[in-house]
């Protein structure tokens, strides 16, 4: 099967693209831009010489896309990071659209499935000092389209969260500001939306508590003209820098103890816990035939740790880190 033009104009839900490009192709140029100016937005504050995000470019195959994989590790303010692109194309089971169809009823398919696209930008960044929030993004586009190469069903989705380890509250109003100011542009009922969605999605079930502090989420997103979801995400992408980098400018060289790294050892193993257990992506792409089991995975910390029974003091600052994931607060 080869790939879908990429120099079509096509329509979307009856409304035809103001580029001349398609958004498939659009978006590919967005998250490879994207891929340079983080990367290189992180390094800037990486304290070790000669520590540099390391490319590994993979395939899945041939007329099957592939990837470009940016990896950070041992450094002194990063202690592992994956900044990932993935451009993928192939055919769609029935039995994968029959379980998207609950989200997308103009899904079809014929007795081999369908034809989709589908690209996106995945990164989560662990800072080596516990004062230091680790981080995750995610923004990704999804297309299925018919024999003629017009689309048939599309969809994008993503968000930005932050997991820290001590609380700082104006780290946390920096970060949920930032991204209120991106989606206020398209709407200010949206930064509250997204910041429920994204308390409850990135919520551990069986801990009852969130894995971090939240952010924004937004999932099978296709109710506008796609040039401005497209812009919407390209916005939200622009928040991520000026979120993060000066919290780790301001926490990468505070001191710490031994008994604050073992904290930070323990929530990451909550993070373990969530992406094994409930993260749809993890679990899409790992069900995937051909997925690249080391890109799915570059989410995992370097290193994690269960204690059992582990509850912090109470009135302790690791106290007031927990009471914060259980119990979800208005930062913006």
């Amino acid at each position: 099967m080869s790939e879908p033009s990429k120099n079509a104009n096509m329509t979307y839900s009856g409304i035809p693209q103001s580029k001349n490009q398609s958004i498939r192709t659009q978006m590919e140029a967005l998250i490879r831009r994207k891929q340079i100016e983080i990367t290189q937005g992180l390094e800037a504050v990486e304290d070790s010489p000669g520590v540099k995000f390391v490319a590994d470019e993979w395939s899945r195959g041939e007329n099957m896309g592939g990837g470009k994989s940016m990896v950070i590790s041992n450094g002194k303010t990063f202690e592992k990071g994956g900044v990932n692109i993935s451009v993928v194309y192939g055919n769609l089971s029935p039995a994968a659209i029959e379980a998207m169809k609950h989200d997308h009823k103009n899904l079809e398919s014929n007795v081999d499935g369908c034809k989709f696209f589908a690209c996106g930008l995945s990164m989560v960044i662990h800072p080596k000092n516990p004062h230091c929030p680790t981080t995750h993004l995610n923004y990704r586009y999804f297309e299925t389209w018919d024999a003629k190469g017009n689309p048939q069903a599309w969809w994008f989705g993503g968000g930005c969260d932050l997991t820290p380890y001590y609380l700082y509250e104006d780290d946390a109003k920096n970060f949920h500001n930032q991204h209120k100011m991106a989606l206020d542009k398209h709407g200010e009922e949206l930064y509250p939306k997204y910041k429920k969605w994204c308390d409850e999605y990135f919520y551990i079930k069986h801990r009852n508590e969130m894995r971090g502090i939240g952010g924004i989420f937004f999932d099978d997103k296709d109710d506008k003209d796609p040039q401005e979801l497209l812009q919407m995400v390209e916005d939200c992408f622009d928040a991520f820098l000026p979120s993060y980098v000066p919290t780790i400018i301001k926490r990468k060289d505070t001191e710490f103890s031994d008994e604050e790294k073992k904290w930070q050892l323990i929530r990451r193993g909550r993070y373990v816990e969530f992406n094994l257990i409930y993260d749809r992506g993890t679990q899409f792409g790992l069900r995937t035939p051909g997925s690249r089991v080391e890109s799915i995975l570059m989410s995992l910390p370097e290193y994690a740790s269960w204690v059992y029974c582990h509850e912090p003091e109470e009135g302790s600052r690791e106290a007031e880190l927990l009471e914060a994931t259980r119990n979800p607060k208005d930062w913006a």
